[in-house]
């Protein structure tokens, strides 16, 4: 199948994402009942989104809404954060037998309820993917000739640094997942 434009390509693959989300919505709903699987899908999400340093869940609304709409990259993933945030906040206060579902939300459990050390998976997470947000969101702007300036203003060795940063976060992640023995669970 051939795409026609890079519009259908980002639908095309953002609804693929979106049967992926739904099929684990659909096993857990089926493996327990529909309330416990959707908050459990919802954990699972927001676990992607905390704890692993690449834009990786978020990316279901940050590269779309960016190619669609316009919207920065680094705006809907703000939104991202606070919907995963405030899924935790509330299941926490109200439910945490939800947490009891998979092995990921049992991990997000454990990480959200002990503040040191693992609260370092998220600040580090949160460095990644913002750090991926921004380069992606530059990216963007020299694709669509937004930003001609780049390259002359001397801006490439500040997202080389940028870039250069962002690898040792990633290289940090690894080593404290490892570090704190999470790594046998992933």
């Amino acid at each position: 199948m051939a795409f026609k434009t890079p519009k259908s390509q980002v639908l095309t693959k953002f609804v693929l994402l979106l049967g992926l989300l739904a099929a684990n919505f659909l096993y857990l709903s089926l493996k327990f009942d529909l309330a416990t699987g959707g908050i459990a899908s919802a954990l699972t999400w927001s676990f992607f989104v905390l704890c692993t340093p690449i834009a990786d869940a978020g990316f279901l609304l940050d590269f779309p809404l960016r190619l669609i709409f316009g919207i920065r990259m680094v705006l809907s993933e703000l939104m991202v954060w606070a919907l995963a945030i405030g899924t935790n906040v509330a299941t926490l206060l109200l439910a945490q037998q939800y947490y009891d579902t998979t092995i990921l939300t049992r991990i997000l459990h454990q990480i959200l309820i002990t503040p040191w050390p693992y609260w370092s998976v998220i600040v580090l997470s949160a460095t990644g993917t913002f750090l991926s947000i921004r380069f992606g969101d530059e990216l963007m702007d020299i694709l669509n000739h937004r930003d001609r300036s780049f390259f002359q203003a001397h801006h490439f060795k500040y997202e080389l640094i940028l870039f250069a940063f962002f690898l040792m976060v990633l290289f940090g992640y690894f080593e404290l997942i490892r570090e704190l023995g999470l790594e046998q669970i992933l």
